[in-house]
């Protein structure tokens, strides 16, 4: 699934050049999570002001409304100046003056849709629960702090939630435990303040080289020039049950924590 690395990849992808763009086109193919929101036709004529993102969702600001975009479990945007036919698993398709915005969804999990404005109903359903932007100022750490202290779950769990800081998915969150030397399975109420600070810390470093890296392509992520992400070849527990660790040689686990893998080292993360 494209995570808060990818999502943000693929907005630096196509952010610059498809801003002030005017819509002359939108197709859409086979239904997806939810509906358009609107008729395509009355996209037409409208200007692409910014693309912004929240979490793992990207907000393209038209000139009338917004579309919100999620990529599901293995869409992908690509963007570029013409693109073949589409093709059968090719659901949404925005044409404009400076090019071609297209998803392409195999599973069909992901959604475009459309609204008025960020106070609409739908968007406040899908945007106002999320978390802290981690990369942004606004992760602050007395605030990661409360989240944690008022959890019941277990820290690997609260991270993947997302209700306290966004985007932390499965890969990530078991590269900065890892990096902070906290066991995945540790209370999230129980951690220390100094523990707290360190993953803090290392949920900034692991997503911002993850973003440097182009995300991490496990089966078909691509970004929006069609470009693999690299993050995956640098990890250092996640995918590695059984070899030695990087730091200590003792071998990688595994373990499942609400139906996901979970990969740490269990001398390097004791507590």
């Amino acid at each position: 699934m494209p995570e808060l690395p990818e999502v943000e990849v693929t907005r630096l992808g196509f952010a610059e050049a498809i801003a002030g763009a005017r819509i002359t086109r939108v197709a859409v193919g086979k239904p997806l999570r939810w509906p358009l929101g609107v008729a395509p036709d009355a996209l037409v004529g409208l200007s692409v002001r910014q693309v912004r993102r929240r979490g793992k969702y990207l907000l393209l600001d038209l000139s009338r409304g917004l579309l919100l975009v999620h990529l599901g479990m293995s869409g992908s945007l690509r963007f570029a100046p013409s693109l073949p036919a589409r093709g059968a698993h090719d659901h949404f398709e925005l044409q404009t003056d400076r090019g071609v915005l297209r998803l392409h969804d195999p599973r069909r999990f992901g959604a475009v849709v459309w609204v008025p404005g960020e106070d609409a109903p739908l968007a406040r359903k899908l945007l106002s629960g999320l978390g802290m932007e981690p990369l942004s100022g606004d992760f602050d750490v007395k605030a990661f702090e409360a989240g944690l202290k008022a959890s019941r779950q277990n820290i690997k769990q609260v991270l993947l939630a997302g209700r306290v800081v966004v985007g932390v998915g499965n890969i990530y969150a078991s590269e900065a435990l890892f990096a902070a030397h906290i066991r995945p399975t540790a209370p999230a109420s129980r951690l220390s303040r100094e523990r707290i600070e360190r993953l803090h810390g290392a949920i900034r470093e692991v997503l911002a080289r993850a973003v440097e890296r182009g995300g991490s392509t496990l089966r078909d992520f691509s970004g929006a020039q069609g470009d693999a992400g690299h993050f995956q070849l640098e990890a250092k527990v996640y995918g590695r049950a059984g070899l030695p660790c990087v730091v200590c040689a003792a071998p990688i686990r595994l373990l499942r924590q609400g139906q996901r893998s979970t990969f740490f080292c269990p001398h390097c993360q004791r507590g």
